[in-house]
């Protein structure tokens, strides 16, 4: 898209094939760099409050927006437990992240010191399940929150990360 601006602006020599990747890389960096200013911050501020008076917009965008920020490498971890949980006596498990162990934090109905909220991901990214389960139907699992999410999302497809293997 950038490419085809650039070729209107520039002599048709001038042009050299990556120009208009090279341009969005730039704006990219830009638009980072102008995040941090006190106006555009305030700015985008007042989008979003737009867009939380929207009507539909208004249900979805801050769960999808609390969800992204989650990822964010400066937002505070609320959970990094990866954990399996097994689905009843069928031996299948999946992977779980948990996100609230302290029963304080949870619903006054559902408060219990045996009970964590665990969130289930589809694979996809289509959605997931948040499931208030006793802490004996988990166990943790030796996998990084990232690695996990990857795992998931691409429904294995990408594989684990492969470890070194020490020939001893």
């Amino acid at each position: 898209v950038l490419g085809d601006i650039i070729r209107v602006w520039l002599p048709e020599d001038a042009y050299r094939p990556g120009m208009g990747v090279v341009a969005g890389l730039i704006a990219a960096f830009l638009v980072g760099l102008l995040m941090h200013a006190y106006v555009v911050r305030r700015l985008f501020e007042k989008g979003e409050s737009l867009l939380s008076h929207m009507p539909v917009i208004k249900s979805i965008y801050p769960a999808l927006r609390d969800f992204l920020n989650y990822f964010s490498p400066a937002a505070k971890k609320e959970f990094s437990q990866v954990v399996a949980v097994t689905l009843g006596d069928t031996g299948m498990s999946v992977i779980g992240f948990v996100t609230q162990s302290n029963p304080d934090s949870l619903p006054k109905d559902f408060r219990s010191e045996d009970n964590v909220l665990v969130y289930l991901p589809l694979s996809y990214m289509i959605g997931g399940y948040a499931v208030l389960m006793p802490r004996s139907a988990i166990r943790p699992v030796e996998m990084g929150m990232e690695e996990a999410m990857r795992f998931t999302l691409t429904a294995g497809v990408t594989g684990r990360t492969a470890r070194k293997h020490n020939p001893d």
